[in-house]
């Protein structure tokens, strides 16, 4: 293996980090603090790459199917908020299905997305809530955007998250969601446990796969 061992996790910026495991030629680093796993950083996908496969996902604002599992993330968020707050849809892709949910709810969201949505005006304001549906598994960065995140909420605002959960180890190597090119961060709900305490949230998992993080 000639991937050079990270110094620290980049979830959790912990030193406790080991190697995990090698699929094909792709080779794994596990936190043993937060137990996030992660691809080594010699094979992040460039942006090039990553633009060209995002450009073929099908995530039509228009699909029922689609709108239908985006609820599981909607649902318990439009739940817990306030009448007519103000949000973020951070990572929303080329076309965001939460914003007209959202507004049909009676909030506003506004959009960012580097390759899609790359002004950065919205990343000048603060939020009451911020979604993020399939995205921070693509992070190659996570605790730089994590702090990022939680600068951008207000006091008692939610960071909700969907993602794929990893479970047992031995499914790791055939699992379909390690096997997507741009997936390179993978969290088990303890990850999540601990990067809520670490930025100052209190959790919320209500239902599998989803993270209700509100900041303090």
């Amino acid at each position: 293996m000639d991937c050079q061992a990270p110094k620290v996790c980049r979830v959790c910026r912990s030193p406790q980090v080991v190697f995990f495991m090698t699929v094909g030629d792709r080779h794994y680093w596990r936190c043993n603090h937060c137990q996030a796993t992660f691809l080594a950083a010699e094979q992040l996908p460039g942006p090039e790459f990553e633009r060209e496969r995002y450009e073929l996902h099908e995530n039509d604002p228009n699909d029922d199917g689609y709108r239908q599992f985006l609820h599981r993330l909607a649902d318990p968020l439009l739940s817990r908020l306030a009448p007519q707050q103000q949000g973020l849809d951070y990572g929303c892709g080329a076309a965001s299905a939460l914003k007209p949910m959202f507004e049909a709810a009676g909030h506003s969201l506004a959009l960012y997305d580097p390759f899609f949505f790359g002004d950065r005006t919205p990343l000048q304001h603060r939020y009451d809530f911020i979604t993020c549906s399939e995205v921070v598994e693509h992070f190659h960065q996570p605790a730089s955007e994590f702090d990022q995140l939680r600068d951008l909420l207000n006091p008692g605002g939610w960071l909700a998250i969907m993602t794929c959960f990893q479970t047992e180890d031995r499914a790791f190597a055939n699992w379909h969601y390690r096997r997507h090119p741009t997936h390179v961060t993978f969290y088990r709900q303890y990850s999540f446990e601990v990067i809520a305490q670490q930025w100052g949230y209190h959790c919320e998992i209500p239902r599998r796969n989803v993270v209700l993080l509100r900041k303090a």
